[in-house]
């Protein structure tokens, strides 16, 4: 497959913009954009510019625990969907997600101080950092593989060679082309196009590949350990019964896949607010009819307005992209 090129920065679809208000009076205002794609890495709808770049942080999770699937990792320590789950995840650092990330370690024989996720502020231990989970699948896929444990996040480390080219095989380019850089984490990331965020969750909601598709049931049945009470993502998964998966990143990124359909949404907020880019997943899932006027309406009542007093409004649409 090669990743579509018929996209660019083309005049005539302005960014959507969030206005915060007070009371009714404007306060803020966001710029963001945003890019449907199909599994063909066709752009079907876009607001502002599809090759937008940005890093795509913690959204590139799903396909970091390719690798746990991919390598028999995850069969191996006979893991369940909440393991999975866990993998995929930015958590709240709770004790029943920290113990899933432990299960990982334990099952691979290995310790948390092995962990290389920082301990957060306040906190005892690294299990209790979002990406415990990733960083647990990473280390048990290493131990299968007989990979080094010590340097599994450098990216000349094996196991990072295969996430790029697990990631390059989605997108259809040479692993070479990928740039990376340090995420909080200590993990590699991802600098993307928002175009090509929105293939990769094309993919990885289609079902079409059993190791994305393994990932994405995992996530869809246990949002609560993929973020947390009271967290975008997991209210959405749970809302959506199914329908829709989304993951966020920091700095702005959304990603997510309309299950089944092999469509991927990819949004970019400029100032990387997070209220903004939960304000326009809305938006366009609203746009795009991807969930109920009862589950939007429950929704916007959560995250749209944050007391009585504020409330977020967007304006602008994903229009059809014929390439004028």
């Amino acid at each position: 497959m090669t990743f579509s090129s018929s996209f660019g920065s083309r005049p005539g679809v302005p960014p959507l913009e969030v206005r915060l208000t007070r009371n009714g009076i404007g306060e803020s205002l966001h710029r963001v954009h945003a890019v449907v794609c199909d599994q063909r890495g066709r752009i079907l709808m876009r607001a502002g510019d599809p090759q937008q770049l940005s890093f795509i942080r913690s959204a590139l999770k799903p396909f970091q625990a390719q690798i746990f699937v991919s390598s028999g990792a995850a069969d191996l320590g006979q893991h369940d969907d909440r393991a999975l789950a866990i993998a995929c995840a930015s958590h709240a650092g709770e004790a029943g997600q920290a113990r899933e990330a432990f299960k990982i370690l334990w099952k691979a024989d290995l310790e948390s101080e092995q962990l290389q996720c920082p301990t957060p502020a306040g906190r005892q231990s690294p299990l209790e950092h979002n990406c415990s989970g990733k960083h647990a699948a990473f280390l048990a896929t290493c131990r299968k593989m007989h990979w080094p444990l010590e340097t599994y996040l450098q990216i000349e480390h094996p196991l990072q060679q295969q996430v790029l080219k697990r990631v390059a095989e989605l997108l259809g380019i040479p692993a070479a082309e990928l740039i990376t850089a340090r995420d909080d984490c200590g993990a590699p990331t991802l600098q993307l196009q928002l175009a090509q965020m929105a293939l990769l969750f094309a993919h990885l909601g289609a079902g079409q590949n059993p190791e994305l598709e393994r990932l994405c049931r995992s996530m869809l049945a246990h949002p609560d350990l993929v973020a947390g009470e009271g967290r975008f993502d997991t209210a959405v998964m749970r809302s959506s019964h199914g329908q829709v998966l989304s993951k966020g990143g920091a700095e702005g990124i959304q990603c997510l896949s309309r299950v089944g359909e092999g469509l991927g949404l990819a949004i970019k907020v400029e100032d990387g607010a997070r209220r903004a880019k939960q304000a326009v997943a809305l938006h366009l899932m609203e746009q795009l009819e991807w969930l109920t006027p009862m589950t939007l309406e429950e929704l916007s009542t959560q995250f749209l307005v944050p007391n009585t007093a504020v409330k977020l409004e967007v304006s602008g649409e994903l229009r059809f992209d014929n390439g004028n």
